[in-house]
């Protein structure tokens, strides 16, 4: 099993540690726990280790052209040094992968793809890559730190970084010596940064982060709140709310396309999908009672029928109840009650819009 670079940091904090994407990654840290740990993000600031996250390049002439053609949003909306939220799609619709992509130039774009993904990513992009576009498997060449919540631009700002930078946008900048880049964006919904430096440089940019947010008063932050966090915002985790039996129009996710762009990896399948209606969509759910809405649980109509099922459930530790995202009939509406089988107990919810909390991220 792989490790971040800062593995050693999170063995000397005695960190839960656990399988993500083939990575051994902190889960959370004593002392404070999952709870105390999404608190910090939502009121103060926390520092999160996502190195198993991937990295890859795309570069040479024509390159923006053929990300183009190969994922689902439209790379010409952004400018240079702008980053874009985009999908890579299978040739029936089915999502390989969600990914960040960083516009340096026309030429020049740095993915971030999911972990276990990075590898399929890469291929399927090499795979259809003219003559002249190179693509590159980087992911053990970077780390990346996210430092996010209300007080990440006071922490920029100690370390010596402009703040100054808008939402999905990046720069590259100099901590503690270190050549970073700097992208505003997140998986929390607060205000935050991501911060991708070169491996053998983590270590030091990780201290110099610890040690200005100690005194804040925030928490180093393992996965586990991360994922209470992008939960209580309906964000997508991929093998969740979206995966190769899962598209982007089942999704909820259609703002992630470019659907005026002519042609891209599974455009045809997805735009017929979209004019005829999906089938099943998906849904936040709202605990109205003590239950816990967790992945696989089946989702039923107040006669009994089940309409779909969670693909993602936790306890918010924001909004103290359950909530979940769930794929249900397309005929579900905002409002409904509906029943979810909490191993063989039936827990009443109900259909809500998201998010479930109120988004900082600008």
């Amino acid at each position: 099993m792989k490790t971040s670079p800062l593995h050693d940091k999170h063995l000397s904090l005695t960190a839960k540690m656990a399988d993500f994407g083939g990575w051994l990654m902190p889960i959370e840290y004593p002392g404070a726990g999952v709870l105390a740990e999404h608190t910090a993000v939502r009121e103060k600031v926390g520092l999160f280790d996502v190195s198993h996250l991937g990295k890859a390049s795309v570069v040479g002439d024509g390159a923006l052209e053929f990300l183009n053609m190969c994922l689902t949003n439209d790379l010409t909306k952004i400018a240079d040094g702008s980053a874009q939220y985009t999908l890579l799609c299978s040739p029936n619709g089915g999502v390989v992968d969600d990914l960040i992509a960083y516009r340096n130039s026309p030429t020049d774009f740095f993915l971030v793809p999911n972990a276990s993904n990075t590898t399929d990513v890469v291929a399927v992009l090499q795979k259809h890559a003219p003559s002249g576009i190179t693509v590159t498997n980087l992911h053990n060449d970077f780390a990346v730190l996210a430092i996010q919540g209300p007080l990440a631009p006071e922490v920029l700002s100690q370390l010596g970084i402009s703040v100054d930078i808008d939402y999905m946008a990046f720069t590259h900048v100099n901590i503690s010596g270190a050549d970073v880049i700097v992208c505003r964006t997140g998986y929390t919904g607060e205000l935050g940064f991501e911060l991708l430096p070169k491996v053998a440089d983590a270590s030091r940019v990780w201290d110099a982060i610890v040690q200005v947010i100690t005194p804040m008063g925030g928490l180093v932050c393992g996965l586990g709140a991360r994922d209470t966090l992008r939960t209580e915002m309906g964000y997508p985790l991929h093998g969740h709310e979206l995966s190769l039996e899962i598209s982007p129009v089942e999704a909820s996710a259609n703002w992630a396309v470019g659907w005026e762009k002519e042609e891209f990896i599974g455009s045809s399948q997805l735009k017929a999908q979209k004019k005829d209606g999906a089938l099943r969509k998906s849904f936040a759910l709202k605990s109205l009672d003590r239950g816990i809405p967790r992945a696989g649980m089946a989702v039923k109509n107040q006669e009994g029928i089940v309409v779909g099922e969670v693909t993602s459930g936790t306890f918010s530790p924001t909004l103290k109840h359950g909530i979940g995202l769930a794929l249900l009939s397309s005929d579900v509406k905002i409002g409904q009650k509906l029943v979810i089988d909490v191993r063989g107990r039936e827990s009443q919810c109900e259909v809500v819009k998201l998010p479930f909390v109120t988004s900082h991220v600008r």
